[in-house]
């Protein structure tokens, strides 16, 4: 089978997990990774660090297909902006899942996304562009998950949930049937997030309940 040849946009630890998924999903073969200059002529797991993002332009020029592996804590301003830069050149960008993952066929999963390890995707789910599913993440039916999204490890996302663009939500959180959640909030690790978010903000504990600075 001919491999696509891929480029990593981004060396960190969320990097290392992606090339784990791509190796085992066997269609991609990784070429290299940008990520600051001062680590250009890096190793990360066996593969070199080439460049910068402002090698996209000649890169996407030369053919290769790219993937994001910048990881998303909280917001997800890098990632998008990136994600915005590919498209703004027409590169080609891959979208990796992992074959332990269980996607069902009357799913939809975006360009741009991952799927981790034991990722478990039910029937009608819809998963948008440049969104990270953690390994071992649980979204099932007829869940909307927008744009830019990061569903942490362990996450469950029940039936019928909402979820806007840009959202965090946190290791081990569980999110209730037929709920929606506003673009941009966060939930924290662990969280029981049992009614609607209107409004952005950072939700924790269980019941999950809006944090308030001062």
């Amino acid at each position: 089978m001919n491999k696509n040849n891929l480029i990593l946009i981004g060396a960190g630890g969320h990097c290392k997990s992606c090339i784990e998924v791509i190796e085992a999903q066997d269609q991609y073969q990784i070429k290299g990774i940008l990520d600051l200059q001062h680590k250009v002529g890096e190793t990360l797991l066996g593969y070199p660090i080439i460049g910068t993002d402002d090698d996209l332009p000649s890169l996407t020029k030369q053919g290769y297909h790219f993937f994001i592996t910048l990881g998303q804590i909280k917001s997800a301003t890098a990632r998008k902006s990136l994600y915005q830069k590919l498209e703004s050149l027409h590169a080609p960008i891959a979208t990796i899942i992992s074959p332990y993952a269980i996607v069902s066929k009357h799913a939809s999963i975006a360009q741009g996304t991952i799927l981790m390890h034991h990722v478990k995707v039910n029937a009608s789910a819809q998963i948008g562009e440049n969104c990270i599913l953690n390994t071992g993440c649980n979204i099932e039916h007829d869940v909307h998950i927008g744009h830019h999204c990061h569903i942490s490890t362990q996450a469950i996302i029940n039936g019928d949930v909402n979820i806007a663009d840009e959202v965090f939500i946190g290791s081990g959180a569980i999110i209730r049937n037929g709920i929606s959640i506003a673009a941009s909030s966060i939930i924290g690790a662990g969280a029981v997030l049992l009614q609607n978010i209107d409004e952005p903000g950072i939700f924790v504990g269980n019941p999950s309940k809006r944090m308030t600075h001062g």
